[in-house]
């Protein structure tokens, strides 16, 4: 087979950018054995593909190697959605409820927003954006609503400030607030992480159980009236100010 005469490209960064997941799972798939490069296992993240040339899939399925057109999606995530593309328990996805033109579109969640919580839960394409957004030296915010009985005493909004001391560490500090306008939420919380399920377990660990909670912003990206299980692009203006705003960190 003739090859193309352009450089080629890495393993991993050909899987970005074709969108073929997020970076933490197209890396895993790769170090895991379940990637092929013209039928040979590479665990190489590294290995250099020719996208001209090279047939490359992951598990038996064939990755189209040409970049698709980049595409941006904002969903207000419903309750009882599996932020995933798919499930082998048979759960409804967020793929699911996306409008039928986006489905075939190879897009996946940007981040965690897990089973029971609703709110802001971005897709995309994008490998660089998923990156930019998900990984820790970037220090993304994320605002959430959340409802509680009861009310915070003024220790327990300390130790959220400072810190509190989880089984996988302890967390960086947090911006707590009372509401009064959005109800059933009482507080607003805001940190710069993405442990799973970080939130409950936080309060949690305060002897609080969270009733409710409603991711509202990641970064510049705010839900706004965007309606429960509603979707809308976001433009490439948005994304190019968000990318901006990383690069000068």
């Amino acid at each position: 087979m003739k090859r193309s005469e352009e450089k080629p490209m890495t393993l991993l960064r050909v899987l970005l950018s074709c969108g073929a997941g997020s970076r933490r799972r197209v890396a895993c798939a790769i170090m895991q054995g379940n990637v092929r490069v013209n039928g040979e296992t590479v665990e190489d993240l590294l290995h250099p593909v020719d996208v001209e040339g090279d047939t490359v899939t992951i598990g038996d399925e064939q990755v189209k190697l040409k970049a698709e057109a980049p595409v941006y999606l904002m969903l207000n995530k419903p309750a009882g959605v599996i932020s995933t593309t798919r499930d082998d328990r048979g759960r409804e996805t967020v793929m699911d409820i996306l409008p039928s033109k986006y489905r075939d579109l190879r897009l996946h969640p940007v981040g965690r927003l897990d089973r029971d919580s609703t709110g802001l839960l971005l897709l995309t394409n994008d490998g660089r954006l998923t990156y930019r957004l998900t990984h820790p030296k970037f220090n993304h915010e994320k605002e959430y609503l959340i409802s509680i009985e009861g009310r915070l005493k003024p220790k327990e909004k300390e130790k959220l400030r400072g810190g509190i001391l989880l089984e996988d560490g302890i967390t960086s500090s947090a911006v707590v607030k009372e509401v009064n306008a959005s109800p059933p939420f009482n507080y607003s919380l805001t940190i710069r992480e993405g442990r799973k399920r970080q939130v409950r377990r936080m309060f949690d660990s305060l002897g609080h159980s969270v009733l409710a909670l409603k991711r509202v912003r990641m970064g510049t990206f705010k839900i706004g009236v965007l309606r429960e299980g509603q979707v809308r692009e976001i433009s490439f203006q948005e994304v190019s100010s968000l990318l901006d705003g990383c690069c000068r960190r």
